[in-house]
């Protein structure tokens, strides 16, 4: 592997534990982040000539804790004590990859302090933590690439103004900030499952983030859900390619290819979460994961069941998302006519404009419908939206 592939697979692998663990030394957001992107742009400049080092996240931790440990070294006085920070960096010089501490949870917790406005806590989580560009972000909330990137450069702006210095947050932490953690996590999820690229890296390390937030807050019914909804999806996930790697939607797969270990544990997240009476979003989702899944016993999917969950999720929520995944819902337990007019007033919502998944279902049930034309145009919007070529592919061969 080359050093330039070594680097950037470091960096969309690890970047988000690495800087975690360099903040969980005391120091402020601003000066971590420039400690490891020197330590990157150190191992461009070196690898090329010495080689990829046997554990790159070691190297790559060491050079930045040797930055961070100069600037403290420029900023100590005389009179005082090495910083603790200092201190820490020094103790632990020796350190290797399987004894770096995983604070990203912490992290992800941290990014929702006060200094952080409340738009920009979901965001910067998935860019710090979980290493998305801002247009991956700006997918994931359906807003303007422009617009996120502007909003995280603000928050980061804002944090530095303000010395902001994050810390490993107590049990009174997470449960004031547990709204944006859950929802970074999920949409870190989302966009780890809809990149090809990815090879389920980021879904894999968002379902495992969920698993232990369900954990550390097991009286947090959201927690739980999440969790359920996640494994639920890792569950099924490999079975969306076949073994040539075209796309397979839902319908189509077979039971068998899913994980019933996954989904197993996922229906113990649920059934804890339904005792504790405190029903939300990630439930809902959750519980519609799981009537899907009941195909592997019954052998039909129980529509019905999906559409009353999607009638709850909707009206807790007035997600678009959830309007859409109702819409198709109901041209199975109805019509495709009624389907495709639940479409339409779905599409109204101008946050669908490019929502690819959209107009992939527009295409299918205006043709099942009989609203040729109707389909034509949105099976040209879904393919040119599609980034997975696989499902690119299925779009134009269908129908």
């Amino acid at each position: 592997m080359s050093a330039a592939a070594a680097a950037e697979r470091a960096a969309r692998d690890s970047y988000g534990r690495l800087l975690a663990f360099l903040l969980a030394q005391g120091g402020g957001f601003a000066a971590a982040e420039d400690a490891l992107a020197d330590a990157f742009a150190a191992a461009l400049a070196t690898w090329p000539a010495t080689g990829v080092p046997e554990r790159p996240e070691a190297w790559l931790l060491t050079a930045a804790r040797r930055r961070l440990t100069d600037a403290h070294r420029r900023r100590a006085t005389a009179t005082e004590a090495a910083p603790e920070v200092l201190r820490r960096a020094l103790a632990e010089a020796e350190t290797t990859p399987d004894a770096i501490p995983d604070h990203r949870l912490a992290l992800l917790v941290a990014c929702a302090a006060p200094e952080v406005e409340l738009g920009a806590r979901a965001p910067l989580m998935l860019q710090t933590v979980l290493g998305l560009d801002a247009a991956r972000i700006a997918s994931a909330f359906l807003v303007a690439p422009a617009a996120m990137g502007q909003r995280l450069v603000r928050a980061k702006r804002r944090l530095k103004e303000a010395g902001a210095r994050f810390r490993l947050p107590d049990q009174t932490d997470v449960a004031a900030r547990l709204p944006e953690v859950l929802a970074a996590i999920y949409a870190a999820y989302a966009a780890g499952a809809a990149d090809p690229a990815d090879g389920g890296t980021l879904a894999g390390e968002a379902a495992w983030l969920a698993r232990l937030l369900a954990a550390m807050v097991p009286e947090d019914a959201e927690a739980q859900g999440l969790a359920a909804l996640l494994l639920h999806l890792e569950a099924r996930r490999p079975a969306g390619r076949d073994g040539g790697g075209r796309y397979v939607p839902l319908s189509a797969q077979d039971p068998a290819h899913w994980d019933a270990a996954r989904q197993a544990e996922a229906e113990t997240l649920l059934r804890r979460a339904a005792t504790l009476a405190q029903p939300g979003r990630y439930q809902w989702e959750a519980a519609i994961a799981s009537a899907h899944a009941m195909r592997r016993v019954l052998g039909r999917t129980p529509w019905g069941d999906i559409l009353l969950l999607y009638d709850a999720l909707v009206t807790a929520t007035g997600s678009p998302v959830a309007a859409v995944n109702r819409a198709v819902v109901l041209a199975e337990v109805e019509s495709p006519s009624a389907g495709l007019a639940a479409l339409r007033v779905a599409g109204t919502d101008a946050r669908l404009a490019d929502y690819q998944p959209y107009w992939a279902a527009l295409a299918a049930i205006a043709a099942r419908a009989g609203a040729a034309e109707e389909a034509l145009d949105a099976k040209r919007r879904a393919v040119g939206l599609a980034t997975d070529p696989a499902v690119r592919n299925f779009l134009l061969e269908e129908g």
